[in-house]
C-alpha cells in the first residue's frame, strides 16, 4: 500500500509541524505564569491580563498537539474487553472505532468553525485583557483537521485489514 504509506508520512509530517504551535503555546504559558508568580509576589505587580492570556495559550498548546499524541498513542483507552473478542470481530470493531474519530473530529472542526464565526460577529472578548476570542476557536479548528486525517488513515488501514484477512 504505497499510497497509504505516503498518506502516513504526510500525517506525521504535518502534525509534527503543528505541534510546535502547541509547544510554543506551552512555553508561552509557563513563561506568562513564572512572570505573574514573581511579579505578584515579589514586586507585587502581577501581568496583566494573565488568565487570560493562559487560559487562551492553553486552549492552542493543547488542541495543537492533539494530532501528534493520537499518532504516537499516548490517548487514553480500555482495552480489556477488545482482545477477548475474535479477530475478525476485533477488526470490525477497529473500522467503527476509527469511524467514530474521524465524524467526532469533522464535527469538532465544523462546529468550532461555526463558533469562531459566531465569536468574531460577536466581538467576544476575554474579561480582564479584552482579547478576541475568535482567532483561538479558529485556531482549535484548524488544529482539529490533522486529526481528521489522522483517523482517516487509520479507518483506510483498518479497512484494509478487514478486507485482507
Amino acid at each position: 500500500m504505497p499510497a497509504l504509506e505516503k498518506f502516513e508520512t504526510f500525517n506525521h509530517n504535518i502534525s509534527s509541524a503543528i505541534e510546535w504551535v502547541g509547544l510554543i503555546g506551552f512555553l508561552i504559558m509557563m513563561l506568562i505564569t513564572t512572570v505573574d508568580v514573581i511579579g505578584a509576589k515579589l514586586f507585587l505587580h502581577p501581568v496583566f491580563g494573565a488568565l487570560d492570556i493562559v487560559m487562551q495559550v492553553q486552549l492552542i498548546a493543547m488542541s495543537f498537539a492533539v494530532a501528534t499524541t493520537l499518532i504516537a498513542g499516548r490517548h487514553v483507552a480500555v482495552e480489556f474487553f477488545i482482545p477477548l473478542l475474535p479477530k475478525p470481530l476485533q477488526r470490525v470493531v477497529d473500522v467503527f472505532v476509527n469511524l467514530l474519530g474521524f465524524a467526532l473530529f469533522l464535527v469538532l472542526v465544523w462546529r468550532l468553525t461555526e463558533y469562531a464565526y459566531s465569536l468574531q460577529i460577536q466581538n467576544e472578548l476575554t474579561p480582564t485583557a479584552r482579547i478576541p476570542l475568535y482567532p483561538f476557536a479558529y485556531g482549535a479548528a484548524f488544529a482539529c483537521i490533522p486529526v481528521c486525517l489522522v483517523y482517516l488513515y487509520h479507518l483506510l488501514a483498518s479497512i484494509v485489514r478487514l478486507v485482507k484477512r
